[in-house]
């Protein structure tokens, strides 16, 4: 129970952190937000419980696909936040659309025999 303590912890400071870094920058908050932080810690945390690398191989490999329709996101939130649409309705729509694209994504890897 205390590893997982640690865990939710670490992974907590590092939100906390960026969150904070973000007020005071912008652009230094959106490089580190950039950084595949979660996914490495991800990687780490697997790789001490399990030992197993081709889990890891399968969840690097997944999370490579899952970033690609997850990438509108990021244009359409301050698209809709700059033409006057509230915070949350733009966040909801862009989540709502990013959704379906990972549905969209994982339909047409499956028909290219990649299954996520």
């Amino acid at each position: 129970m205390l590893y997982f303590v640690i865990k939710c912890a670490l992974s907590g400071i590092i939100i906390a952190a960026v969150s904070e870094i973000a007020k005071r920058s912008p652009a230094f908050g959106a490089l580190v937000v950039s950084l595949p932080l979660l996914s490495l810690l991800s990687f780490l945390w697997l790789w001490r419980d399990t030992g197993d690398a081709e889990r890891i191989a399968g969840v690097s490999e997944s999370t490579f696909w899952y970033v690609l329709p997850s990438l509108p996101l990021f244009l359409m939130l301050p698209a809709m936040l700059r033409a006057g649409a509230g915070f949350w309705p733009s966040l909801a729509a862009s989540c709502a659309v990013t959704v379906i694209l990972y549905f969209i994504t994982a339909w047409v890897l499956a028909r290219f025999g990649i299954h996520l």
